[in-house]
């Protein structure tokens, strides 16, 4: 494809785009981080029909192999350089294994052990991506970290603001919200303005061999194994009791506490009459797995949390402060009114929230620029508690 016909074809995707622009970009270098996926291959072509001098990098994370003998950060590599051989760009290989289990790893396990959700790819991002893996980048001479992540970059003034990806069931800023905010100057997003569809287009205009592959799904080191079985492996977890939370009665006994979360309903095993169960609260203490009937039930539903380990992309907002909230990937925007006591953010949604968890983050919007957030540490009381029902 020559210069006029890229220039063609990147305007009919919403690129402004022109010859000078080509020319400028031609000086610059972009380290694109590969996956093995099609959203990140699709980044890579795309930044190389932009004109940048631009070199594929994949990350390896995790080298343990599943229960089958196969180590999936092999197979992703091998996409890679597939991949970056159909667009004729140099690629590499770091490896930052040790990095990852010692800041993300270690710290998913330690927070099922206290009874926490954790997001281990929220801390991915934050320590790996965007901290260890940029400076990599940086010290290698590149000009940009390119990613394909749904997200886009807006420059206000000069400060460069997180925003939303065009494609609402596939943006991801809940996943970024908690990077520094001070490496977007030099990030691309080159597919944020993109939904997904126009992405595997580009992906099949391109003949690329990641064209058709599926997109991964939770958390990158289990893969496709069982997730219970796999933290068993680096827990000790204790035997206690399901109980009904609105009868006192025992219903049977759990495998342990941490395998459990708040609005959970798959893998409890409770038969017989009732049901469908749901995890309503676990009890720390006593390791006591409390669940009730029914998916509205009361007990499911809180209004208020407070988060703590507090991030902003840019500078904090000024408190007290009325936005809209995630409490989870995916979940639509929720009105909320916020504020902050002794370093916590407090936050009171207009309309109760299903299976808050602890351990998850709370993100704060306004409009489509992400803020920040926090990790939620504690719930405001249950409607079950208030003795009020779902309206």
């Amino acid at each position: 494809m020559n210069e006029f016909e890229a220039i063609k074809y990147l305007k009919q995707y919403g690129f402004d785009i022109d010859q000078k622009i080509i020319s400028n970009n031609a000086k610059k270098t972009v380290i694109v981080g590969m996956s093995g996926g099609v959203d990140s291959s699709v980044t890579a072509a795309l930044v190389k029909l932009l004109g940048y001098k631009t070199i594929g990098m994949f990350m390896r994370n995790w080298e343990e192999t599943d229960e089958n003998g196969v180590c999936s950060s092999d197979l992703d590599f091998q996409d890679v350089a597939e991949v970056c051989e159909q667009l004729d760009i140099p690629y590499y290989s770091l490896n930052f294994s040790d990095e990852y289990k010692e800041n993300v790893f270690e710290s998913f396990v330690e927070d099922y052990e206290k009874g926490l959700t954790p997001n281990p790819d929220i801390l991915c991002n934050r320590e790996i991506k965007f901290k260890v893996f940029y400076e990599k980048a940086k010290s290698f001479g590149a000009d940009y970290l390119a990613t394909g992540h749904y997200c886009q970059i807006e420059n206000k003034d000069g400060e460069f603001l997180l925003k939303k990806g065009h494609d609402k069931n596939k943006d991801q800023s809940y996943f970024l919200h908690a990077i520094s905010g001070s490496v977007l100057k030099d990030v691309l997003f080159p597919i944020g303005h993109l939904p997904k569809n126009l992405v595997r287009k580009i992906a099949d205009d391109f003949n690329l061999k990641t064209s058709t592959k599926k997109d991964s799904t939770g958390i990158c080191f289990i893969g496709e194994r069982n997730f219970k079985n796999f933290l068993s492996s680096y827990i000790q977890s204790q035997k206690g009791k399901f109980v009904h939370l609105d009868t006192g009665k025992v219903l049977g006994e759990h495998d342990g506490m941490c395998f459990y979360t708040q609005g959970q309903r798959k893998g409890l095993g409770l038969g017989g009459p009732g049901g469908p169960w749901f995890v309503a609260k676990r009890n720390v203490q006593d390791n006591t797995v409390y669940v009730v009937e029914g998916e509205k039930h009361p007990a499911l539903f809180s209004g208020e949390l407070n988060a703590i380990n507090l991030t902003w992309i840019s500078s904090p907002p000024s408190f007290p402060l009325k936005c809209k909230a995630k409490i989870r990937y995916r979940q639509e925007d929720q009105e909320c009114n916020v504020k902050i006591e002794n370093d916590k953010l407090k936050v009171s949604f207009t309309q109760p929230q299903r299976a808050i968890s602890c351990g998850q983050s709370v993100v704060l919007y306004d409009d489509d620029i992400c803020l920040g957030g926090g990790v939620i540490s504690e719930l405001g009381p249950s409607l079950f508690e208030l003795n009020q029902s779902l309206d």
